[in-house]
């Protein structure tokens, strides 16, 4: 049915034309072709079906890749992760509800086709702060199912996303593994560390690889990692008004003095501050430090900031804020070291935005 935004193809003095319908009559259809506008009749119109992409969400998380590339008219077809807090806060924001299950057990068969796999799989096994097990780790093993998927259903883009030592790890013989195998599935593959501050305008230190796979050799040929780069906002302009008294501390908690004693900036001067296990570590570079899926446990690694009112941590939604996520992506009602684990597994959106935005236009 050929409706307003639908796209028609039809001929004009002996030439064939493309273009988007505006606005309907009872016979005609007036249609922008570019540089101009016409009225076409209706029997002289045929509607041009455009070819739908889809895409895979594999370890959704907070669903950032399916939320990024929906944006693009790229659509989630499938998304799975393990965690239960990862099915809430995906199908709040989701039409795809996610499937909770360890992919491992899930079918090859039952994975619809898509065009485009993403998978942000567990960073732990390669992370500097993890024991750096690699392939020894068995939440690593889900590197070898996700290759099994994809010669099972062989998509024309793989993105995989994980921590930037995944390309020094085990004297790079861990990378050297996972590009030669995708290689062998003829994919041709370039690959980037890309810092969310460098080429987003969230000012978040976060370094993360990211491997872009092709099988066709002219969409690898178009494809780059060169962003623009962009004015940072402040981080007061990220933050919340009115925050609850459980985010301030107070002379009950043990770190109380070494944190009031260390914490000297307002957040009016663009500065926060970590606490790392046994000290206080400023950040000079005006840059929230990278958020790590622990900030909610035990303190450690929780950025800091002191306001007008004293000195407290970021908030969960300041957390997702400072990973790019709209202010209406909303935040499911689970506890705060649940959201702070969520947004610190977080890919950024901005980031992966870019990236979507790309290989939408290739496609």
């Amino acid at each position: 049915m050929i409706e307003v935004g639908s796209k028609i193809r039809f001929e004009r003095n002996k030439k064939t034309y493309e273009g988007e319908v505006i606005r309907i009559t009872k016979k005609c259809y007036y249609v922008d072709v570019g540089e101009k506008k016409w009225w076409v009749k209706k029997k002289d119109a045929v509607e041009i079906e455009e070819k739908k992409i889809t895409m895979i969400d594999l370890f959704a998380g907070t669903g950032a890749f399916s939320y990024a590339f929906n944006k693009y008219n790229i659509k989630c077809c499938f998304s799975n992760d393990l965690c239960d807090n990862s099915e809430k806060i995906f199908n709040i924001n989701h039409n795809t509800k996610l499937l909770l299950s360890n992919l491992n057990n899930i079918k090859n068969k039952d994975i619809p086709e898509h065009n485009i796999l993403c998978a942000g799989f567990p960073c732990q096994p390669f992370s500097i702060a993890g024991n750096q097990e690699g392939f020894k780790d068995e939440r690593s093993n889900v590197f070898w199912k996700i290759i099994n998927i994809i010669k099972f259903h062989s998509p024309d883009i793989v993105i995989l996303e994980n921590v930037k030592n995944l390309q020094s790890h085990d004297n790079k013989k861990t990378f050297k593994i996972i590009y030669s195998k995708l290689k062998e599935l003829n994919y041709h593959i370039k690959y980037s560390i890309l810092n969310t501050c460098n080429i987003t305008n969230i000012p978040q230190n976060r370094e993360r690889i990211y491997i872009v796979c092709f099988k066709n050799i002219e969409l690898y040929n178009k494809f780059n990692f060169e962003f623009e780069k962009k004015n940072l906002k402040l981080i007061k302009t990220l933050l919340e008004k009115n925050i609850s008294e459980k985010y301030y501390y107070t002379d009950r908690f043990k770190v109380y003095n070494t944190i009031k004693e260390n914490i000297t900036k307002n957040i009016d001067e663009n500065v926060l501050y970590q606490y790392r296990r046994y000290y206080v570590r400023e950040n000079k570079n005006n840059m929230c430090p990278t958020l790590t899926a622990n900030m909610g446990g035990g303190g450690h690694n929780v950025p800091l900031l002191k306001d007008d009112k004293g000195i407290r941590k970021l908030t969960p939604r300041e957390c997702f804020n400072l990973q790019g996520f709209p202010l209406d992506y909303k935040l499911p009602d689970i506890s705060d070291s649940a959201l702070y684990k969520l947004a610190g597994n977080a890919v950024s959106i901005p980031v992966i935005e870019q990236i979507a935005c790309k290989i939408s236009k290739l496609m």
